[in-house]
């Protein structure tokens, strides 16, 4: 197997001074098929995380629920994933036959995630993913949470904006936990990632701008999501509402601050930030209950502070 990183990952390694480290640990782990554990998990879990690009090239993220046994792997390089279409959902565009995705399984009560990315194959219930790298995660910044069954979830209308509006600064000034959505265009292809982000409520600050900053904390030293925004300076993001089972989904530009004084947010290396252009409030769209554990914030998220 070539080396699973790109252009943007590199360079952002070297930045780090953690390139030949990570190259040689991260060679063993990145597979391009899933291993039994990985195929094992799947079939465990009542959401996934899912990252796809538009027709006019736009990341989405996304959440999407199943009753446990809705995903599952026939071999080592190929998830199934029993999902109808969803028009009211903008990622679901970037879910068409042949289309590059990218897939994150993760277990919020025991903070276990595992990422995949892949081709997507349409099938008559839903697709299956072709694999092309597929690894796992530490738990850093997750927070703990329990998947609950939230009955009789009324979906409304989306409402869409151009803009953030009271209601989506209310949802992100209150998320403990996003998703965002990033991808790059390779010799080879296209290659989406989806990422987990957390930190104490407020680690995302909303401009007076538009703009959001994220900071960006120590963690695998992949570099993922940044080396991707190094190439393709677009992401997706997706913030949940607990208490109504709202989707915040927002797409846009990115710039990366990589010389930016960490010491602004406890426990920041480095900052991005975003500049939603298309904002999608989905009603009552999670038809889960994503309950946080009542032992509060998980011992990693000890420094991830607050904003200076």
């Amino acid at each position: 197997m070539n080396s699973p990183f790109h252009d943007g990952e590199v360079r952002l390694q070297d930045a780090a001074g953690v390139m030949e480290k990570t190259r040689a640990f991260n060679a063993v782990v990145i597979r391009d098929h899933m291993p039994e554990q990985h195929r094992d998990f799947y079939p465990l879990l009542p959401f996934i995380v899912i990252g796809a690009v538009d027709d006019d090239g736009r990341p989405w993220a996304t959440l999407r629920a199943g009753q446990p046994g809705f995903m599952w792997s026939p071999d080592p390089r190929a998830l199934s994933v029993r999902l109808p279409p969803d028009a009211d959902d903008p990622a679901d565009e970037g879910l068409t036959e042949g289309r590059a995705i990218g897939l994150l399984g993760i277990e919020l009560h025991t903070r276990r995630r595992n990422r995949l990315n892949g081709t997507v194959h349409r099938t008559p219930s839903g697709f299956v993913v072709a694999v092309e790298h597929a690894f796992g995660n530490c738990p850093k910044y997750i927070q703990i949470r329990h998947a609950l069954p939230r009955p009789n979830a009324v979906r409304g209308a989306p409402e869409i904006s151009d803009d953030l509006t009271v209601r989506a600064r209310t949802i992100i000034a209150a998320a403990d936990t996003f998703f965002v959505a990033s991808f790059a265009d390779l010799a080879h292809g296209r290659q989406v990632d989806v990422s987990h982000r957390g930190g104490r409520p407020g680690f995302v600050c909303i401009g007076d701008d538009g703009w959001l900053t994220v900071p960006d904390f120590s963690g695998n030293r992949m570099f993922n999501t940044l080396g991707n925004f190094a190439v393709t300076p677009k992401a997706g993001l997706v913030f949940f509402d607990d208490a109504t089972g709202d989707l915040l989904q927002m797409t846009g530009r990115v710039e990366l601050e990589l010389s930016a004084d960490a010491h602004a947010f406890n426990g920041a290396e480095r900052f991005w930030r975003f500049r939603p252009e298309r904002v999608v409030l989905r009603p009552g769209a999670l038809a889960l209950r994503l309950q946080a554990d009542a032992s509060g914030i998980s011992p990693n998220n000890l420094r991830t502070g607050t904003w200076s």
